[in-house]
């Protein structure tokens, strides 16, 4: 087995990317302090072509080199908002016909391997403060709660692997 080249995966351009369709799905970064979670949701959301990042609150914005080390340009093929908090978000999203997805622990939670996400939806999946998760106000908001089953000693995943999980499941369900 051999390893394939960057020419030989064939990616789109940044120009193709922006006419192609897109996953259903905004990410919502609540409140997230660090840059390199926020520039490592962008790849992913680049990864599986998602239609938009949603930044809010205290969420650093692009340009900035720290979110850019681990975004590797997704910045710039990714479309992302800024809200001043989640909840204008919220209101913004679920105006535009979105169903409002926290990821979160919390009783009364989906499990994210039961959860069957319908083809003919927008989600806005919304990822808590590194800390905190997800505000307990924007929690009152939400339309369901998804977790992600987990079954070793520490409490919850990094923001980041918690995208790449929820995000794949979803691209999964609907795509493939």
């Amino acid at each position: 087995m051999q390893k394939l080249k960057l020419d030989d995966l064939n990616r789109v351009s940044i120009d193709e990317f922006k006419e192609q369709e897109k996953l259903p799905v905004i990410v919502v970064l609540d409140n997230v302090r660090s840059m390199h979670n926020i520039g490592s949701i962008f790849r992913t959301a680049d990864g599986f072509s998602i239609a938009g990042v949603y930044l809010c609150g205290i969420t650093a914005l692009p340009p900035h080199r720290e979110i850019e080390k681990t975004a590797l340009g997704a910045t710039q093929s990714v479309s992302w908002q800024h809200f001043n908090t989640t909840t204008d978000a919220v209101i913004a999203l679920r105006a535009d016909g979105y169903e409002i997805i926290a990821i979160e622990q919390a009783a009364g939670s989906t499990m994210l391997n039961t959860y069957k996400p319908a083809a003919d939806k927008k989600f806005a999946l919304i990822f808590g403060n590194e800390v905190n998760g997800v505000a307990d106000e924007v929690m009152t908001q939400i339309d369901e709660c998804i977790e992600i089953p987990q079954f070793g000693t520490k409490h919850s995943f990094n923001i980041t692997i918690s995208a790449g999980i929820v995000l794949w499941d979803f691209f999964a369900k609907l795509r493939l």
